[in-house]
């Protein structure tokens, strides 16, 4: 071993042996990697991390009792995990779970990606520039990438997507195709309150984004989804045939995908004052928990930037007027919050119905002023 390796890996057991001296179990130093980028304070005690862990970036957060690799190598890059998360094996980057979020074996996580309390994965599950709202759960051999989804009350009453279910994210269309396709599966206004009716979508099916899919819906497993699906609705739709000559650099309509990409947009400029006004607002600066919160309210600049770069491509080449965003004034939170330690699931299902129609008015008129300046 040359002296440089030597001193490396003398270094990293240093490191390791500080973790575990600070509380966290690190089952197998041999098998185990943390970069030296990363802060050993930001990994809690109480952590678990199983032979093959690897931890790299320096936005790396490891909450207290998160629990990494327990069935395989899992690879974690500059991503916040907060209390009680899970990470059975996979690759994940640029991503947030937040308190008891949990993803199953061989998940394939890209940057974009939010999972909020107790959201969950079954095994071979890739996602990118998604967020999955409280309890939202997403069976097996699942893509599932620029899309939101929300619904349900519980962990026992929750949102869900069957297994072999593909969320469709690009189009062919125009002289390279593009990806101003995100979905909204419910949405923000109602859903951040949890209380909405689940929806259901079955396996061994795929939903052509950009659609909407309202809460209480069911739909049925085996079919490809391509157009709206209002709330409370069963839906098992036939594809109808299409046999046709196509022209290269053939381009579709602005409408109807544009008006649904304002939406989705306008949805996620609601939920990011969500996360400035009333989740960053509930936890104190010096709370180990706020990491992961502030880290996800980054994640959804991050997909509003990204829907907006989208979108754009998408007029330019169709020749469309590229809508302002920037500017927009919006109303102030109707609540003046202060650090209480309260955990978020039981303060939200604690407000009663009075509250509850307030906040979603707040939310509401937030999507109505982005949706009107960007149609201006």
């Amino acid at each position: 071993m040359s002296e440089a390796l030597s001193d490396t890996v003398a270094v990293l057991e240093a490191r390791l042996a500080s973790l575990r001296a600070q509380g966290v179990t690190i089952v197998d130093p041999r098998q185990t990697f943390v970069g030296p980028e990363v802060d050993l304070d930001r990994v809690r005690p109480g952590a678990i991390l199983h032979p093959g862990t690897r931890l790299q970036g320096a936005r790396c957060f490891v909450g207290a009792d998160v629990e990494l690799g327990r069935e395989g190598p899992a690879v974690i890059v500059d991503s916040a995990l907060a209390k009680g998360a899970a990470v059975a094996s996979g690759y994940v980057e640029g991503a947030v779970l937040l308190r008891g979020a949990k993803l199953g074996a061989n998940a394939h996580v890209r940057p974009g990606t939010l999972l909020e309390e107790e959201a969950s994965t079954a095994h071979c599950v890739g996602l990118k520039h998604t967020l999955l709202l409280s309890f939202v759960t997403l069976g097996s051999v699942i893509n599932f990438c620029d899309c939101l989804m929300a619904g349900g009350t519980s962990r026992s009453d929750h949102s869900e997507v069957g297994s072999g279910f593909i969320h469709f994210n690009f189009t062919p269309w125009g002289e390279r195709g593009d990806k101003a396709t995100p979905s909204l599966v419910g949405d923000v206004v109602r859903g951040v309150f949890l209380r909405e009716h689940r929806i259901f979508l079955g396996g061994l099916a795929g939903l052509v984004g950009p659609t909407q899919v309202g809460y209480g819906s069911v739909v049925g497993a085996g079919q490809i989804v391509r157009r709206d699906v209002g709330d409370g609705s069963f839906v098992l739709r036939q594809t109808r045939n299409v046999e046709r000559q196509l022209r290269p650099g053939w381009t579709d309509r602005l409408q109807p995908r544009q008006r649904q990409n304002i939406a989705y947009i306008a949805q996620l400029f609601a939920l990011r004052e969500w996360y400035r006004s009333v989740r960053l607002a509930r936890v104190s600066s010096d709370d180990p928990a706020r990491i992961p919160v502030a880290a996800g309210a980054q994640i959804i600049d991050l997909a509003i930037a990204e829907r907006r770069k989208q979108l754009e491509r998408f007029l330019v080449e169709r020749d469309g007027r590229v809508p302002n965003f920037d500017g927009v004034e919006l109303p102030a939170c109707p609540w003046s919050l202060v650090p209480d330690g309260a955990d978020h699931i039981e303060w939200v299902q604690g407000l009663d119905d009075e509250q509850v129609a307030v906040g979603q008015a707040w939310l509401g008129e937030i999507v109505a002023r982005v949706v009107a300046a960007a149609e201006l």
